[in-house]
């Protein structure tokens, strides 16, 4: 069976949806394919919060471009990096063909942001400045109120009304080359075991591949037994848009053995069910023992690399151990999103047996770490950098280092989830997928996090503008070619 369409998008979540609206706006004849149910459609987005990394409605945090232009890799080739600065036109191959997203990609990524939330705003979505789950932080974060399933239903249903038609049920298998080796569509397999063909330029939108234990196991390698996708909705992420692409000579881009990584308690099985109240305990690992300084700086900088030395440890677990001073903090809950109780026991020893680890060890690891927390503290703030540091502990803890010493205590199971996939498919400044000699790979587009943008550490609530601005500028840069 064969299906003809302008726009043909792999993906329903918002860097789908943003793409198939903008598409139906401009009068093109769309298609989304949505391996899920219309119930379920929106995959990750819907689960979301999605954060914005934004100062104001129009603008973007003052750090936006520099962040994302310190995450583009480790020990690139200086003079390739001082040659990327000159312009594209004046481009060495090699330059061209950097795994990288290059700074005119980032640029214009920050620059379509704020006129990307007019445009939600028109279609109904509302932002505003909410609490978020970081009792401490560096960076403003504007919200959509409701989260990403806001963004998904008002992008859905504007799809809906102009027409757009959605394939529910149907997964992208592989992209179909004219006789030039040009994309001219895409083969999709639907429920039933019926093929189509849908022909069509295709916007890539399906997101990364954390729901694929052999992809992850490929690129992350084989601890990668120990992570968990955020989400349920991030189980439909396969990796099948970014394989496909990179079988037909696409470039890849972005850190392909790492992810984004979120500390949750794997008992817990609801969305997202996040543990960030660490700053304020210490963190063992199951020989009982410390690893990691618990506070280097505010806990929305840090986590992410806390995360990953948790990763690190044995099975992929650790353990943070609090007592009953953490009541004292203003609003503690929100830094814990797990529906799960605290495992608690009136003694360290106690509360060592309920967590499988030697009691001995555990009490040791606490008698040492209190003897190292300061015996005057004249200005302990919760919410705020305090620099009550430990002295003379191995590894440190820099702030917010008040004796663990009230009874009960407690502690929470912690792993590192993945929330997506760093490595994917480099674009040039318009989303269209560029080949391995650096060159637009014609018709074809990506959006979201099938684009390779982040290596090593995640510059925070960027994703979900990845992947709405990225939508929008893959269906805008179709729509002039229908012109």
């Amino acid at each position: 069976m064969e299906q003809q369409f302008d726009v043909v998008v792999a993906g329903c979540g918002v860097a789908g949806l943003s793409a198939a609206v903008t598409a139906a706006e401009r009068g093109l004849k769309v298609a989304v394919l949505e391996r899920s149910s219309r119930e379920e459609r929106g995959g990750q987005s819907r689960y979301t919060e999605a954060y914005l990394r934004m100062k104001a409605l129009d603008q973007v945090t003052d750090d936006f471009e520099d962040f994302l232009a310190s995450n583009v890799g480790l020990y690139v080739e200086p003079d390739l990096m001082a040659e990327m600065a000159t312009g594209r036109e004046n481009w060495s191959h090699a330059t061209r063909t950097l795994a990288l997203p290059d700074t005119e990609v980032i640029g214009n990524f920050a620059d379509k942001v704020p006129p990307t939330i007019k445009w939600l705003q028109g279609l109904g979505v509302k932002f505003d400045f909410l609490p978020t789950q970081f009792l401490t932080k560096t960076q403003p974060r504007l919200l959509p109120v409701g989260g990403g399933a806001a963004l998904v239903d008002a992008l859905a249903a504007q799809a809906e009304k102009l027409g757009v038609t959605f394939f529910y049920h149907t997964t992208a298998r592989r992209l179909i080359l004219d006789e030039d080796a040009r994309v001219a569509g895409l083969v999709a397999h639907q429920q039933g075991a019926r093929t189509i063909r849908f022909k069509g330029s295709v916007v890539l939108a399906c997101g990364g591949f954390e729901g694929n234990p052999a992809l992850q196991s490929k690129y992350i390698g084989p601890r990668s037994v120990y992570l968990r996708p955020i989400c349920k909705g991030a189980y439909f992420n396969r990796g099948e848009g970014i394989e496909m692409a990179l079988e037909i000579g696409a470039a890849p881009s972005g850190d392909f053995g790492s992810y984004h990584a979120e500390p949750i308690d794997p008992r817990s099985g609801v969305s997202e069910p996040s543990v960030f109240i660490f700053p304020y305990g210490i963190l063992v690992n199951k020989s009982g023992k410390r690893f990691v300084n618990e506070a280097p700086g505010t806990v929305d900088a840090w986590y992410e690399r806390i995360t990953r030395r948790i990763y690190e440890q044995d099975e992929g677990i650790a353990y943070v151990i609090l007592d009953q001073r953490i009541k004292d903090i203003p609003n503690y809950r929100l830094a814990i999103r797990s529906d799960q109780p605290a495992i608690e026991a009136d003694s360290i020893e106690a509360l060592a047996v309920k967590l499988g680890i030697d009691p001995d060890t555990l009490a040791q690891t606490l008698d040492d770490y209190n003897a190292a927390c300061p015996a005057v503290v004249n200005h302990y703030d919760p919410l705020k950098l305090d620099g009550v540091a430990t002295t003379g502990l191995q590894p440190p803890k820099s702030n917010w280092s008040l004796p663990i010493d009230r009874g009960p205590f407690m502690a929470y199971p912690i792993i590192s989830a993945n929330v997506f996939t760093f490595g994917g498919l480099k674009v040039n400044p318009n989303g269209q997928v560029v080949d391995t000699d650096g060159y637009p790979m014609p018709n074809l587009y990506a959006a979201g996090e099938v684009i390779g943008m982040y290596y090593t550490n995640y510059a925070g609530a960027t994703s979900v503008l990845k992947g709405l601005v990225f939508g929008r500028l893959a269906a805008q840069n179709i729509a002039e070619q229908h012109i």
